[in-house]
């Protein structure tokens, strides 16, 4: 695998508030990699501060094996980061058709020098089939998961190479949950990098192959998802028992 992304020794701040401390942070191509921690542990944060949304300040920030650490938000979306936040943001006032189609194409270059994923309408519901029957509903009809997956279904229209989800199954029902799994499955299968912040452990755990553990603003496990319940300072940080 190769890098993808690769992030040393970031800082991010809330106005005069330091959050994050020092992260070193790497995803290759066509992984999962989990963000975990307890809530106010750094997870959101971090995943906003890659896109440029927090004060931060890194010792080196590399997408593609370019330097970023001064691109803007827009930059890094046209790069191939597409970002799912925690509150979804798709646009309720429209249906789940026109969300689908807001958003321009890119078109990216995997790691290994392979074209990305070229995602069309018929490819996202495939991918997400629950919405197939729901294209002339309006956004505000849908259920929390459902608009979860049309947020990650809008995201894939530009053809990401990383995918960022914030908290992605936070109130979201089981059999949902299950759906966004198998989802994830499928675009690591197709080269898409996926980086979660997430506190549900099963899911993580069934689709990540590598996590971070936060705590206060700083990584306190590096590792394999199946090494996480044989770590004691991971279990501290999560309370895993």
């Amino acid at each position: 695998m190769k890098n993808l992304l690769h992030i040393q020794s970031l800082k991010a701040w809330y106005g005069p508030a330091q959050i994050l401390f020092k992260i070193n942070l790497r995803v290759n191509s066509g992984e999962c990699v989990a963000l975990l921690g307890r809530n106010g542990a750094g997870k959101s944060t971090l995943v906003k501060s890659i896109m440029g949304l927090v004060q931060r300040q890194a010792h080196s920030f590399q997408f593609l094996n370019q330097d970023a650490s001064n691109w803007a938000t827009d930059q890094l979306v046209r790069a191939g980061i597409a970002y799912v936040p925690e509150d979804r943001r798709i646009f309720t006032n429209l249906t789940v058709l026109e969300n689908l189609k807001v958003g321009r194409p890119q078109h990216h270059v995997l790691g290994d020098g392979r074209a990305a994923p070229q995602w069309e309408l018929k490819d996202v519901l495939e991918l997400f089939p629950r919405l197939q029957n729901m294209l002339n509903r309006s956004a505000s009809q849908m259920s929390g998961g459902e608009q979860q997956m049309l947020s990650i279904a809008r995201s894939l229209m530009v053809n990401p190479l990383l995918l960022l989800l914030d908290e992605p199954t936070e109130g979201i029902a089981p059999v949902l949950v299950e759906q966004m799994s198998q989802a994830i499955l499928q675009l690591k299968s197709q080269g898409v990098s996926v980086l979660l912040s997430e506190q549900n452990w099963a899911f993580a755990s069934s689709v990540c192959d590598r996590a971070y553990v936060l705590q206060k603003g700083q990584v306190v496990f590096n590792g394999n998802m199946s090494d996480i319940q044989h770590n004691n300072l991971a279990q501290d940080a999560l309370w895993v028992l």
